[in-house]
């Protein structure tokens, strides 16, 4: 694989980046979409995290930014192939399965701390504009994963850059981190609760919960999927933390027959 990324050149990585991310993203969001809007419902399990409608002109937006990031995505392989190019990286040729699997769970871990740290900074004074644009879904749906500013994009873009310069990694192990990345992200944005029985927020797996948290409230819970470095910085946020805010919302908003919803 390594002499296959070697003799490529510049023009087919970024070609295949652009397929790459292009399909996932469409796949990963549909499937999501059909499971939370249609299958999960219509077996009775799981809700809507956030009852309040999604505005007007919401999806079209959220379709046009996350294309700018897949084509932004797409072109940013050529950094990790410069790497191999420039022999500042290596792939490892025939690794075991333990090691594979070792080294997803590594990428997992620096996922949630980039994310985190990069997330945090996003939320400055000195960041906070470019994060604006992906903090308007305010309800979220699994269409946001990737609807960023092209400042917001290049930074949670750039995850696999240093363990590539400090580690041999396997191309399943790289190859995997965009794929549990945007399984973590929409789930994050499906505004689908999918552990209905678990104790509000603060199972291991309720991704989903925290991040619509977030999102309603816009401040507190910066991670990704997993809350040890919420709960690390004391960034958690309550789980009620949106309630008087959507019950706020939904009471001054009319619905279709023009009354106001109690």
């Amino acid at each position: 694989m390594q002499a296959f990324l070697l003799e490529s050149r510049w023009y087919e990585i970024i070609l295949g980046g652009w397929l790459f991310f292009g399909f996932i993203y469409l796949s990963f969001g549909a499937l999501t979409w059909l499971l939370t809007r249609h299958v999960l419902p219509r077996l009775g399990h799981g809700g809507r995290l956030d009852p309040r409608p999604v505005p007007q002109g919401q999806l079209r937006r959220e379709l046009l930014l996350s294309a700018s990031s897949v084509l932004l995505f797409g072109a940013g392989m050529v950094f990790p192939w410069g790497l191999l190019q420039l022999g500042w990286a290596r792939l490892a040729v025939d690794p075991p399965g333990w090691r594979i699997v070792l080294e997803i769970l590594a990428l997992v871990i620096w996922n949630e701390i980039h994310f985190y740290a990069n997330h945090w900074l996003l939320h400055t004074r000195w960041l906070r504009r470019f994060h604006l644009p992906h903090h308007r879904s305010i309800v979220t749906t699994p269409w946001a994963t990737y609807s960023f500013h092209p400042v917001e994009a290049a930074m949670l873009g750039n995850i696999i850059l240093l363990p590539m310069v400090v580690h041999d990694f396997s191309f399943a192990a790289l190859l995997a981190a965009p794929l549990f990345s945007l399984l973590f992200n929409c789930i994050g944005h499906s505004n689908y609760d999918f552990l209905p029985d678990a104790h509000h927020d603060r199972w291991w797996l309720n991704g989903a919960r925290r991040h619509h948290l977030h999102h309603a409230c816009f401040h507190g819970n910066y991670g990704f999927m997993f809350p040890f470095m919420d709960r690390l910085f004391g960034t958690a946020l309550p789980p009620q933390a949106a309630a008087e805010r959507i019950a706020r919302d939904l009471a001054r908003t009319p619905d279709r027959r023009g009354r106001h919803v109690a």
